[in-house]
């Protein structure tokens, strides 16, 4: 960032008084530019013993599968954010149930929440960002074609609780080195 978006001014990177940490700040109008991290919100769409995964139209990660999810909106709770990704990305309605994977990754500065959610019923086709969509029982899921590290964490918490016929919620921090 070089100017403000407020008044136009040039913006210095530093720590502004009574914060901990560098921020841009605008001394000329003291706007103080928060960058915080970027929420994810998606669905685990399921249906009997399969789950509906999408095949990316778009980059990040072309032509891989993942779960219907994306940034969420102001303006919306977060649950309602994941069915309105669940609906743009693979034209699925559904009903969100309970948070399921909550994973942080703190080196792209985003945070993931992914639910819980029962289709309500097999209408279902690719949104703009899909290429196809479909439903995989855990021996079909094309598990060297997964598009992201939260997405494969979370159908493998998913297979795995499924066994145990319990969900618990699932928190952990993804980074892309190991600390």
């Amino acid at each position: 960032m070089n100017f403000c978006s407020h008044c136009g001014a040039p913006v210095s990177f530093e720590i502004p008084p009574g914060d901990n940490r560098p921020r841009y700040l605008c001394r000329h109008c003291d706007t103080i530019h928060y960058q915080n991290p970027k929420m994810v919100v998606g669905c685990l769409p399921i249906w009997e013993d399969q789950v509906l995964l999408c095949r990316r139209a778009i980059e990040p990660k072309y032509g891989l599968w993942t779960l219907p999810a994306g940034f969420m909106e102001n303006g919306e709770a977060v649950d309602e954010g994941a069915a309105r990704e669940t609906l743009e990305e693979a034209g699925a309605r559904v009903e969100v149930l309970d948070l399921y994977t909550l994973i942080s990754l703190p080196d792209i500065n985003q945070v993931y929440l992914l639910y819980r959610a029962r289709l309500l019923d097999l209408d279902f086709a690719p949104g703009e960002e899909s290429l196809e969509v479909g439903l995989f029982s855990e021996a079909d899921i094309p598990w060297g074609e997964i598009a992201f590290r939260t997405v494969e964490e979370t159908l493998r918490h998913y297979f795995h609780d499924r066994r145990l016929g319990h969900f618990p919620l699932h928190r952990g921090n993804l980074y892309r080195s190991p600390r």
